[in-house]
């Protein structure tokens, strides 16, 4: 079996997926992404990645009357490991990581706040405030060959930021690619990948 392993070139080829979660995100919500990614195979074990999109959001509430609006790229670069048994299975299951950034401005604005001393309505305004970050993502997934060249998977995501800059205001609402800031960590792709 070691043989056989070994024989195998080391380059096998390259795939480019996109990702259907943040598509429906952007069609039913107030956020989501666009984003597509490359991947490399290397001897069907290790599968270095970059993940690139854009981010975008426009959401208001009704009871804050606050909207919050962003729209930039990101990125993200790591690799995949095949962790099946048997490495040339055309399915498979793996686990990764993922190193990301983002740069991005956003506006939040009020046509009207309650000043909680005048009880008067005030107007509130922050626009094009710059903001970045960096976060690390551990990813685990399962990628399966449906046909010929076209394959599918999904994967999970657990998000650990490590440094940021939300700029004057406080934390932002959402940060392209990340998604939303709060105690939520998880996220998730659905993966429509073709093998070149």
């Amino acid at each position: 079996m070691a043989e056989t392993e070994d024989s195998i070139s080391l380059f096998r080829g390259l795939s480019v997926s996109f990702d259907a979660v943040g598509l429906a995100q952007l069609a039913f919500g107030d956020y989501g992404q666009y984003e597509a990614a490359l991947h490399v195979n290397l001897k069907d074990k290790y599968f270095p990645v970059v993940e690139l999109g854009w981010g975008k959001a426009n959401s208001s509430d009704i009871i804050t009357t606050i909207t919050y609006k962003t729209s930039a790229p990101y990125g993200r670069i790591g690799c995949d490991f095949n962790i099946m048994k048997n490495k040339h299975d055309i399915h498979r299951l793996y686990a990764g990581f993922r190193y990301a950034f983002t740069s991005y401005k956003f506006d939040v604005f009020s046509s009207g706040l309650e000043d909680p001393t005048w009880k008067n309505k005030v107007e509130y305004e922050a626009m094009g405030v710059k903001a970045n970050y960096h976060w690390l993502e551990l990813v685990v997934g399962v990628d399966a060959k449906i046909w010929k060249c076209f394959r599918l998977g999904w994967s999970a995501r657990y998000k650990r930021r490590l440094f940021h800059n939300d700029g004057d205001i406080g934390n932002t609402w959402y940060v392209p690619g990340y998604g939303k800031q709060g105690n939520i960590r998880l996220g998730g792709t659905f993966n429509i990948t073709i093998e070149l």
